[in-house]
């Protein structure tokens, strides 16, 4: 395995143990972790968002390996529906399939290995991430339910249409695509950032990667595994091996070749997304099996992002 690969990796899975002994050692509770992930996902993400695509214009976006990376995404979730059947717990399954935890291990783990142009093709994808899966996954959700149970009449379309449009709203007014709109709109104004308001946001941004996969680890500590793990060991397999595999196949077949590729195959390896707990819990579906595969996916990933990494340098 190259240096690059391990010099990459290697302070992210360190970072992840630091946070993962403060768990079991009780140096941060159950208690604070709600307020520790607002924290990230309020203040430090949108400042990281938000510096990163301030002076990035929409010319200099390639969207050719993003569609590449649905694509996959797609038929994989697609393929998941098809093998397990049409109703909400295949759904929350499918997404735990395709949703990567682009956030808090991506941005850190792609900025570390791949630079400033490696985290343009990233922030591309994330910008769309939420909005197009978790959109998806909500209709197909609402679908299975209304299916589940529709009276002989049929369900009420009005009520769903009401919940998918919403759902539209949240992945858009949400803290990670509403910083980097905002982020590219003050690209094309033209504006410059006062470096009394640029330091602080630069500072804040820059806290966003060592808490972020501290939280990963303090997560992992409090995650009972139990009896699903044998599921969970599928579905992580699923996630961290076969999505990022499929993303290389149809982005060759596309036409995409080096950084981009390789950046969009790195974050399909990437571990479930902690998103899809939501849906588990929301939708009252899978949610000790959602639960154990995203800390068996988090904890294989420090071995399989490894190996696509090495894997991925040679497209």
């Amino acid at each position: 395995m190259n240096s690059p690969v391990i010099s990459s990796l290697l302070p992210v899975v360190l970072l992840i143990a630091a946070g993962f002994v403060a768990g079991r050692r009780g140096w941060i509770g159950g208690a604070a972790v709600k307020d520790l992930s607002n924290l990230i996902f309020l203040l430090l993400a949108p400042a990281l968002l938000f510096r990163a695509m301030s002076t990035v214009q929409v010319t200099q976006l390639s969207f050719k390996p993003v569609a590449a990376y649905f694509v996959a995404s797609v038929l994989l979730f697609a393929a998941t529906l098809a093998r397990r059947g049409f109703n909400r717990t295949a759904a929350v399954l499918a997404l735990a399939n395709t949703y990567s935890n682009t956030v808090m291990i991506g941005i850190a783990l792609v900025g570390l290995a791949y630079g400033e142009a490696g985290m343009v093709v990233l922030l591309t994808l994330i910008s769309l991430h939420s909005l197009v899966l978790m959109t998806s996954a909500t209709l197909v959700l609402e679908l299975a339910v209304a299916r589940e149970h529709a009276a002989p009449g049929g369900g009420d379309g009005r009520a769903m249409a009401r919940t998918v449009l919403r759902a539209l709203r949240n992945a858009i007014i949400h803290p990670v695509p509403l910083p980097i709109i905002a982020g590219l709109l003050f690209a094309h104004s033209g504006l410059v950032m006062p470096e009394v308001i640029d330091k602080p946001i630069a500072l804040l941004g820059q806290a966003f990667g060592p808490v972020a996969l501290v939280m990963v680890g303090i997560t992992l500590a409090f995650t009972p595994v139990g009896q699903h793990w044998r599921g969970a060991l599928g579905q992580a397999m699923v996630k961290n091996l076969l999505h990022p595999a499929l993303v290389a196949a149809i982005g060759w077949l596309l036409g995409v070749r080096g950084l981009p590729l390789t950046v969009m195959v790195v974050a399909a390896s990437l571990p479930i997304g902690a998103n899809v707990f939501l849906f588990s819990q929301r939708y009252r579906t899978a949610e000790a099996l959602v639960t154990a595969s995203v800390a068996v996916s988090t904890a294989l990933a420090l071995a399989t992002v490894s190996l696509v990494m090495a894997l991925a340098g040679r497209l």
